[in-house]
């Protein structure tokens, strides 16, 4: 008996390391598992089968007895057969109803005297999926952990007739007796495939009220009606049902995370819908203009307030009006301050980053140039590719040059004469912060300059 705990207390340890060696592999584990399914998906009914040995531990008569001392284990020999069928109402807690056959004999190979009491029995647990309850299901990917407890109601008959019972009486041969108790076990397990797996188990069982001692006589009545069995044994379970895996196995994903990964996404949103790259107050998701003059006003959209669609915002019309009264200079004032406008970078064309075709809410720019260019027929430009800092910076000084092309090709077939457009790559834009995404948008951009 001393034996064979000792060797159940190694086969624990032997898994437990087993597991921890496991653990060291979670990054593995979804594929060790072989899905990740969504919660309530999975197969919750199991049928299990299993061999093994059990072996009364207490009580038995004087002179009687099943172990053999001078063995490992005491002599294995199965003699234990049991069939279950198990359900999970959640990921971590089920029911589960067995039946086995027993047959207890006495060791041929000791001076025990003979018997042979055969028992059948039929239990009703609870289990807990151990490995899901401590949140360790995917580190230990194909293992998993069963702990069960319950009840069971067992019919036990001595098989061999010893003429007397050793403590007065007739033989209690054929006669039956039914006993009731508690029984407690852990099953380890390995999954085969994603429906069958191995399963070992280690139970024992207290009695409450035995009459019988383990070789079919009657018990002393100092036992008190008690009496305990041990059970080992190993076999197969297959799970079923219509999902690809059971319970025991299947990362479920928590919906509160998804709910909570969805949130961050929509937030995210947001924010980015809220940005206002040119900072006239109206964000970039309803800014229909996105690089308009800074102070200028706008309207709901974000385009610069033009009433005369004459390519000048008002606000600047007004300014030029109130400092300029000799029409003639106005209008010589009014070409020269939109020289300088040009000149100085107010009007510009975005693109989107390793992009050479502009943006579409950037295309004004493009716009007011050829209007400038259609009412000033004299006039000619420089179109300035600008790029930002990210990558190398040949690459860069070739993108800021298909972009002013880009620009270029825009203008021509609009109607103005390739004669009047000069390209220019200024390469890379190094005022501004290259770490920044929202700065380097800034700077992914066309230029003009009147000559």
């Amino acid at each position: 008996m001393k034996k064979s705990l000792l060797l159940l207390s190694f086969t624990l340890l032997a898994y437990a390391n087993g597991i921890a060696q496991v653990a060291d592999k979670k990054e593995n584990s979804k594929e060790a598992n072989d899905a990740v399914i969504q919660e309530d998906t999975y197969n919750k009914w199991t049928i299990e089968l299993n061999i093994g040995q059990s072996k009364g531990t207490r009580p038995y008569t004087t002179g009687y007895y099943s172990s053999n001392p001078n063995s490992v284990l005491g002599s294995v020999k199965p003699n234990y057969y049991n069939i279950g069928v198990r359900y999970m109402f959640s990921p971590k807690f089920g029911v589960k109803l067995d039946g086995s056959y027993d047959n207890f004999k006495n060791n041929t190979d000791t001076d025990s005297k003979p018997f042979e009491v055969d028992q059948i029995r039929v239990g009703l647990q609870g289990v807990v999926n151990a490995a899901r309850l401590f949140g360790i299901q995917e580190q230990i990917g194909r293992f998993g952990l069963l702990v069960h407890a319950g009840f069971q109601y067992a019919s036990v008959t001595p098989k061999l007739d010893s003429g007397i019972d050793p403590i007065g009486g007739p033989s209690n041969y054929e006669f039956t007796e039914n006993n009731f108790g508690v029984m407690f076990g852990i099953s380890p397990e390995f999954r085969i495939t994603k429906r069958i797996s191995i399963i070992a188990d280690f139970s024992t069982v207290a009695n409450f009220r035995q009459h019988f001692a383990w070789d079919g006589h009657y018990s002393e009545q100092d036992n008190n009606l008690a009496g305990q069995l041990i059970m080992g044994s190993v076999g197969l379970t297959y799970s079923f049902g219509q999902e690809k895996l059971h319970g025991d196995w299947a990362i479920i994903e928590d919906k509160r995370i998804e709910e909570l990964d969805a949130l961050d996404k929509r937030i995210g949103e947001l924010e980015t819908m809220m940005n206002d790259a040119d900072k006239d107050g109206v964000p970039d998701y309803l800014d229909v203009e996105n690089n308009s003059i800074p102070g200028v006003a706008v309207d709901t959209k974000g385009r610069m307030v033009d009433i005369n669609k004459n390519g000048i915002p008002d606000e600047l019309e007004k300014y030029m009006a109130n400092n300029f009264v000799d029409k003639s200079q106005a209008a010589q004032s009014n070409v020269e301050m939109v020289k300088k406008l040009i000149n100085d970078g107010y009007v510009t064309t975005y693109f989107d980053f390793n992009k050479t075709k502009p943006t579409n809410v950037s295309t004004e720019g493009i716009d007011f140039m050829l209007t400038y260019l259609r009412n000033n027929p004299d006039a000619s430009i420089e179109i300035i590719g600008n790029a930002d800092e990210i990558g190398k910076t040949p690459a860069n000084d070739k993108l800021a040059l298909q972009r002013a092309n880009s620009v270029k090709d825009i203008l021509v077939k609009a109607g103005i004469a390739p004669t009047r457009l000069n390209v220019i790559s200024k390469g890379e834009d190094t005022s501004v912060d290259k770490d920044s995404a929202g700065a380097r948008k800034l700077v992914r951009r066309v230029t003009f300059r009147v000559k």
